[in-house]
């Protein structure tokens, strides 16, 4: 398949005009479910890997699983990243029989040159609530927050607010954390801090990080 960098630029712009920070997450007491989404990938290898894992609330049990294993139809390309792993999100959301009421994915949201990023990308796609929440700053400035939980600095790129950056546990590195449709900065960082419970990252996001590598592993097992 042949890939146009400028239509993938246009199709951004696009995805980001439709995006909304109005929250539409409902009040605590009516949120039952919430997902967690990740894609992983063997370098050089054209197979791709994600997993999603929806997780009840509040007890932030695992209620459903769903993975796919398929044939990347993109190369890396910096900055277009969604467009390569949204395919893979999507299928696991087609197999799932729970559709969560937000869904958290590894990566970011606005927080992005066009504003496109992967949880902004799937949100729109698939009509639904998501937060980008990445491990590590892609573009924007910010100041440290401060070492507690809970604390928190903005993410500013050309004077304008794309995320902010979160202290999740006391005395460890921040998460980057940016609406990626549907949700507004504050109830975006406040989720994620209240599915921080034991570590730095949301539980959603742990369970399915761990339910990819298991299938990738897996793949390697049977391939050699």
């Amino acid at each position: 398949m042949k890939w146009n960098i400028d239509a993938l630029r246009e199709k951004q712009h696009e995805i980001a005009r439709k995006v909304t920070l109005t929250n539409h997450l409902p009040e605590w007491n009516l949120l039952r479910t919430v997902g967690g989404a990740d894609v992983s990938f063997n370098r050089f290898s054209k197979i791709g890997f994600a997993a999603i894992v929806v997780l009840s609330l509040p007890d932030l049990q695992v209620i459903e699983t769903s993975s796919v294993e398929q044939r990347l139809e993109l190369p890396y390309i910096p900055g277009y990243l969604a467009f390569r792993e949204w395919p893979f999100i999507h299928q696991c959301l087609k197999n799932l029989s729970i559709r969560p009421q937000a869904l958290i994915c590894d990566g970011h949201g606005i927080a992005h040159p066009r504003r496109a990023g992967l949880a902004s990308h799937v949100g729109v796609e698939e009509d639904i609530i998501t937060i980008g929440c990445a491990k590590s700053v892609f573009v924007g400035e910010y100041m440290e927050p401060d070492s507690q939980r809970g604390s928190i600095s903005n993410l500013i790129l050309k004077e304008e607010k794309i995320g902010e950056v979160v202290r999740t546990k006391n005395n460890v590195k921040p998460l980057f954390i940016s609406p990626g449709h549907k949700i507004d900065f504050h109830t975006a960082t406040q989720l994620i801090l209240s599915l921080c419970r034991r570590y730095r990252l949301p539980e959603p996001i742990r369970e399915a990080h761990a339910l990819v590598n298991r299938i990738r592993i897996e793949h390697i097992c049977r391939v050699e």
